[in-house]
């Protein structure tokens, strides 16, 4: 059906559902700790999304058996929430999708347990900078491929690889529309953005190679094929008359 044009009244559903979403990624800071599983974070994820009048997209969704995904160390995206215990040195993804009245709302962020290393520090620094670039390129007129083309080119620059297997997408009125928004891609490729469009930016940056593998136990979790780590940032992005709003930076990061 092509990439859906947002009304104001969609517009504005969409960005209450994903100010919720932003909200609880800071909410879930207190309990990102050395000690606590990450079906606990899932647990405390599920409470306040209820409590706040909203669904946890994905529950269910596709059979998967989480609220949220909890992405840990070398699992690039997809983590299912389990009895692994929070060490110190740990990198964690959580990744929220709310639906508040219908509307969705997407992001996710990186946390720090206790003292990470500084080539943790690195990779996630990195890979938010990955964001903030492909951010950059979210104006009316512009290529989708340039997202994807820009943000490449910055990792491979440092040294480090970008996920390829899964990718950003259009969001709002279902969980996942058009387009895709690849994280890797040629110059000036793709459509072109146009005011009232609304879909995901959410670079996959990998220390080492940039393919996947899928755990067998759980059917979801997607790991780097060789052990090393992995990291991502998400934003939900409106484009406007004569740029674009970070509809899930409530607190200003970007």
């Amino acid at each position: 059906m092509g990439i859906r044009i947002k009304t104001k009244e969609q517009i504005e559903g969409i960005r209450k559902s994903c100010q919720l979403a932003a909200k609880t990624l800071k909410y879930l800071e207190q309990y990102v700790i050395e000690g606590n599983t990450t079906d606990f974070i899932n647990q405390k994820a599920h409470e306040f999304i209820i409590e706040n009048n909203a669904i946890p997209a994905p529950l269910n969704y596709n059979k998967f058996p989480k609220s949220i995904c909890t992405s840990v160390n070398d699992v690039v995206c997809h983590g299912v929430p389990n009895n692994y215990i929070l060490k110190s040195g740990d990198i964690l993804n959580i990744d929220i999708t709310t639906i508040l009245n219908g509307y969705y709302g997407d992001t996710c962020r990186m946390y720090e347990v206790g003292e990470i290393s500084r080539e943790s520090k690195n990779l996630i620094e990195t890979t938010k900078e990955c964001l903030k670039i492909g951010i950059k390129e979210c104006y009316p007129g512009n290529y989708f491929g340039n997202i994807g083309y820009e943000i490449n080119k910055y990792a491979v620059k440092n040294n480090y690889s970008v996920v390829y297997e899964f990718c950003g997408h259009g969001v709002g009125v279902a969980f996942h529309e058009e387009p895709e928004v690849c994280h890797i891609a040629e110059k000036n490729s793709g459509k072109k953005m146009r005011e009232g469009m609304i879909f995901t930016i959410e670079p996959m940056i990998n220390e080492g190679k940039a393919r996947t593998k899928i755990d067998r136990n759980d059917g979801w979790t997607a790991r780097t094929i060789d052990g090393k780590l992995s990291a991502q940032f998400e934003h939900t992005i409106l484009i406007t008359s004569n740029g674009c709003e970070l509809l899930t930076d409530l607190y200003g990061d970007f």
